[in-house]
């Protein structure tokens, strides 16, 4: 298996923000390569319990070896964050003290040609983050109608060019189906003219980015977990979420605030957290972290009380 190694992004103050304290239950949700787990584990020690949880099957049996010196104290299970609340029952637990949401794809992944999300060098045009689920993104950009591409690009990219850049797609793939991330990669170069390319990042980030998170449903997942995450919390529990762009980013505030409104959190961050000058040297990831987090109370008001 390859190395699989993921430098956690705000580390000290996600342990600061989640409260951690010897014997606490802490859920992270995106266990990955368990860099943020390495950290925090010692934290709830001893007497605590952690519960790491990650599509990707290659991330879990990474973190079996990682966090393998924990010992009892440590639970993986290989899933989707969406379904939290059913790995919670397996364990037993009423719910967490610390629930950590790393929304970050990891850079191994990025890295591996293989798994088809890196533009930079070509390889599948796969993207899918649980290689056991079906859709991936060559079935996106050779089955999808023009209309619907572009909405794709537009919406989960931020693409100026999405409309052009899907016409593009299509009109190559009556030719030739698209089977390797160079081959799109060509087609959005051609799409975007010379002079928007010029400056900026890589032309086919944007594309790429939509793509992932299409074939990943991660927006979706992500407004399921926030819109019960408070029942996901033992009372006075703490939920921090890290998000690395506006898209994420911007429905995490607004889930925190309406569940704030509700009453059902309380302690809602007003300002997101953000790496410092330092870390952001030593980890370019970190530049774009905003890390987020509330609180459950620990009386719920009843029905009608002001």
């Amino acid at each position: 298996m390859a190395v699989f190694v993921h430098e956690p992004v705000l580390p000290i103050e996600v342990a600061d923000v989640l409260g951690l304290k010897p014997g606490m239950r802490l859920v992270d949700a995106t266990v990955g390569a368990a860099g943020h787990a390495l950290e925090l584990i010692p934290h709830i020690l001893p007497g605590g319990r952690f519960l790491g949880v990650d599509r990707d099957p290659e991330a879990i049996a990474v973190s079996a070896r990682r966090l393998a010196p924990f010992g009892a104290a440590v639970a993986l299970r290989h899933g989707n964050f969406s379904h939290l609340d059913r790995f919670l029952e397996e364990l037993g637990w009423p719910g967490a003290d610390g629930l950590l949401v790393d929304l970050g794809v990891s850079s191994p992944q990025l890295d591996r040609n293989e798994r088809g999300f890196s533009y930079m060098e070509d390889g599948p045009l796969d993207m899918r983050m649980d290689p056991g689920e079906t859709i991936t993104a060559a079935d996106l950009v050779n089955e999808l109608a023009q209309r619907e591409l572009a909405r794709i690009l537009r919406d989960y990219g931020e693409e100026r060019w999405a409309s052009r850049i899907a016409q593009f797609i299509v009109e190559r793939r009556v030719r030739q189906p698209y089977r390797r991330t160079g081959e799109l990669v060509e087609t959005i170069r051609a799409a975007i003219p010379t002079a928007a390319r010029r400056h900026g990042p890589h032309p086919a980030r944007r594309t790429f980015q939509a793509l992932r998170i299409a074939v990943n449903d991660e927006l979706g997942s992500l407004e399921t977990l926030l819109a019960h995450v408070d029942s996901l919390l033992a009372p006075g529990g703490r939920v921090a979420v890290i998000a690395f762009h506006s898209l994420e980013d911007r429905r995490v505030k607004q889930a925190l605030r309406e569940l704030g409104r509700q009453g059902r959190l309380e302690d809602v961050a007003r300002r997101p957290v953000v790496a410092g000058a330092a870390e952001c040297e030593r980890n370019p990831r970190a530049r774009s972290a905003r890390l987020r987090w509330a609180r459950r109370p620990r009386v719920l008001p009843t029905i009608g009380e002001e």
